[in-house]
């Protein structure tokens, strides 16, 4: 057991070692080369401007760089690397026991996570440089491919075509297994919207991935709790240069990168493996799926009611347009996510 222990956890402090070295080179090649927008603001959903966004934004994002979730990812990768060729290197049953890239359990995820950050690195890329990056439309049309294929891997590979609920147990969907794993993708990268307040995003996805490490760690998979320890630990570096006044920003190749794990996480923690982890997944995940809603309703309003609910959405630019400082939104956001993370696990490890 507490072998075991330490296979889930040092991933997550080397992960936030090599981030935290790792920063200070991505952040003088980001502001070397002015890898930021050249222009404060945005549209809105409806394809006409955001005035109470850009007003409350119109100094932010010009000349602080994106890309800074190149951290995380790299961050995690390496450490996944680094404990692989160990046991490659020096013979040493210890070192064995802690490499945790397996073909059950963190092929998939890391897959999800590199190609997603690669989507999202190029966008960013594009937008930096005048482009207007990549449209939404190509985005989603690129998350519904990679999760077809994790959805495929899981159906065929892994034998995979039910989802568990507490108390029930599991329930087989046949087919439908398939489109329902797209949406549920789509759903989650969808509120990666909420990468909108220095370090808010930073907080609440390393305190999801924290909680998923604690299912998967009690569901027996070690091996995938050690990754997501190791994306907290990346997520943890890049917060430490996240915290106002960021440094840089999360940004697409971040969020994209971190929605397809998260998903895919859920999935592992579920059905194939006797857990739960999609019943819990809009619990644990409730900051993305709220910030998903308020969008879906600041839109349905404006178009069928002809006014908005919200000053601003998503729901933390609301906050902000009270009049509450951005700190003040950020904070309260993780106090609330570490409450529905606290709940979620309950739920997955009790139902």
């Amino acid at each position: 057991m507490i072998l075991d222990v330490v296979k889930t956890l040092l991933p997550g402090v080397i992960s936030f070692a090599i981030g935290i070295g790792f920063a200070p080179v991505l952040t003088n090649f980001l502001y070397t080369r002015k890898m930021w927008k050249k222009r404060a603001g945005k549209r809105a959903l409806d394809g006409n401007d955001a005035p109470i966004f850009n007003k409350l934004h119109e100094t932010r994002e010009v000349g602080t760089p994106k890309m800074g979730g190149v951290v995380v990812w790299v961050a995690a990768c390496a450490t996944a690397l680094l404990l692989w060729l160990l046991p490659l290197l020096v013979s040493s049953e210890l070192f064995s026991k802690l490499d945790f890239v397996s073909r059950g359990q963190t092929w998939l995820p890391l897959a999800a996570l590199l190609l997603g950050a690669l989507v999202g690195l190029v966008d960013d890329f594009l937008e930096v440089r005048g482009a207007g990056g990549i449209s939404l439309k190509k985005r989603l049309i690129a998350v519904t491919v990679i999760s077809l294929l994790a959805a495929l891997w899981f159906f065929v590979k892994l034998e995979t075509s039910a989802v568990s609920f507490p108390f029930v147990g599991e329930v087989q969907v046949g087919m439908f297994f398939i489109p329902l794993f797209i949406l549920i993708a789509l759903a989650v990268y969808s509120g990666g919207v909420i990468d909108g307040i220095d370090g808010l995003a930073g907080g609440v996805f390393a305190i999801m991935f924290g909680a998923y490490s604690l299912i998967a760690f009690f569901q027996d998979q070690f091996n995938l709790a050690a990754l997501c320890a190791a994306l907290v630990g990346g997520i943890l570096a890049f917060l430490w240069f996240n915290i106002p006044p960021a440094r840089f920003y999360l940004s697409e190749t971040g969020t994209m990168a971190l929605t397809l794990a998260l998903t895919i996480v859920a999935f592992m923690t579920d059905a194939v493996d006797g857990g739960k982890g999609i019943a819990v997944l809009p619990i644990i995940a409730a900051p993305l799926l709220l910030t998903t809603l308020s969008n879906i309703v600041q839109v349905a309003s404006k178009k069928f009611r002809g006014k908005k609910v919200f000053l601003v959405a998503p729901l933390h630019h609301h906050f902000e347009a009270l009049g509450w400082p951005p700190y003040k939104v950020t904070m309260r956001y993780w106090v609330l996510s570490v409450l529905f993370a606290m709940v979620g696990t309950i739920v997955a490890l009790i139902g």
